[in-house]
């Protein structure tokens, strides 16, 4: 496994199996400019993807490729459309750049000011576009090597936000875009295995079925083939000190780990030496 060059607003690794992990919602770094009209409680983040990282920090010695975003998702969101119109019709919209918390409360002490036209295309041109460069070029360089790719978005939220969703949110949400994204008969084992333990509840295509990511690059027809993972944080974490547990986070990891050798164990991308890369 290799390292990319070093880029500014993500960090990448190229991996050597038919594995893309993305993880645009962990990074925390906040452009001064930007921070400085942010209010106190939008400099905590409270809505970032906290260590999902550290939670699939086995899948790179098993030849996976990682992308990881640098800034915060109140820069700019990544899982966004570039034009900023609506994932879900009749849901909340969270925005390309966020105004309101996911609980509502106002980011900015002036909005108005700080989110001009201009501004928007900067940080479209600045962070946004960079990252899907980055990921498109991985998944061009996966094709050409493997003849597919498997591309996991892995994120996470709080297991409860009213203004997102009712109730408590199960452990683990899987996304295809309602079956578009993905192969039908790839994710079949994956809820399988989720359905043999007990400890996480699971869902497929429920309130998260995929964000401009899984949507976007998922074309099986292609040989790419996208799933979103959204667990929720309450767990691996303590939600609300936003402090991972090691108890709690052990056997979900090992659970992850199952997933993602189940998708490389079945389907297009299936082979002896891809295989055998995540299971050793």
């Amino acid at each position: 496994m290799t390292s990319a060059e070093p880029h500014a607003t993500y960090r990448f690794v190229q991996g050597c199996s038919p594995l893309i992990i993305s993880m645009p919602h962990i990074g925390t770094a906040l452009p001064p400019r930007i921070e400085a009209q942010l209010t106190s409680a939008a400099r905590a983040l409270p809505d970032t993807d906290w260590h999902v990282d550290r939670l699939y920090d086995f899948a790179a010695a098993s030849g996976a490729s990682l992308l990881a975003a640098r800034y915060s998702r109140y820069v700019v969101d990544l899982n966004r459309p570039p034009d900023d119109s609506r994932l879900y019709a009749d849901q909340v919209h969270t925005g390309l750049c966020p105004l309101h918390s996911f609980a509502g409360e106002p980011l900015y002490h002036d909005a108005t000011s700080a989110l001009s036209a201009q501004e928007l295309e900067l940080r479209r041109e600045q962070f946004w576009r960079p990252y899907h460069a980055a990921l498109a070029a991985s998944i061009a360089e996966t094709r050409r090597r493997r003849g597919c790719a498997l591309l996991v978005d892995a994120h996470s939220v709080r297991s409860r936000v009213p203004r997102l969703f009712s109730g408590r949110l199960p452990d683990v949400n899987l996304g295809t875009d309602d079956g578009r994204s993905c192969d039908p008969g790839m994710v079949q084992p994956l809820l399988a295995i989720l359905a043999a333990q007990e400890r996480f509840s699971f869902v497929l295509n429920g309130r998260f079925r995929g964000g401009y990511i899984t949507r976007h690059y998922g074309a099986p027809g292609r040989g790419v083939h996208a799933l979103q993972i959204e667990l929720a944080q309450t767990s691996y974490m303590d939600e609300t000190g936003c402090a991972y547990e090691e108890s709690r986070a052990v056997p979900l990891k090992q659970l992850l780990e199952q997933l993602l050798d189940a998708l490389l164990e079945t389907g297009p991308c299936s082979g002896g030496d891809a295989s055998a890369q995540m299971s050793s």
